[in-house]
């Protein structure tokens, strides 16, 4: 099954990897393989991922927003993430969001 994802995540995430053997390249392939799928139309959620005004002091970044608001829709799901502002993001304006993330070592 493949992991559901936005094309503002495969931006940023092209981005991180920039400077990383064959980074873009690499997550490119994985939506050529079919491992990760473009499940989000920005132009139908326009509305929603306006929240991201209520994170401003955060900042919530755009792909951030189409995130959360895919959590809303794919009410199952959870959300594999490096960025730990996702402790602080809520679904629906007051539910968490089941994020799978790297344990912060510095607290263990």
């Amino acid at each position: 099954m493949p992991l559901l994802t936005c094309e503002a995540v495969v931006s940023e995430t092209c981005f991180l990897v920039r400077h990383a053997r064959g980074g873009p390249s690499a997550v490119l392939e994985l939506l050529s393989r079919g491992a990760l799928r473009i499940a989000f139309q920005l132009e139908d959620n326009v509305s929603a991922v306006r929240l991201m005004a209520r994170y401003a002091r955060v900042p919530m970044s755009l792909a951030d927003a189409c995130l959360v608001r895919m959590a809303e829709a794919h009410t199952d799901s959870r959300v594999l993430t490096l960025d730990r502002d996702f402790r602080l993001y809520r679904k629906h304006g007051r539910h968490a969001i089941p994020a799978i993330m790297p344990e912060d070592r510095r607290r263990a």
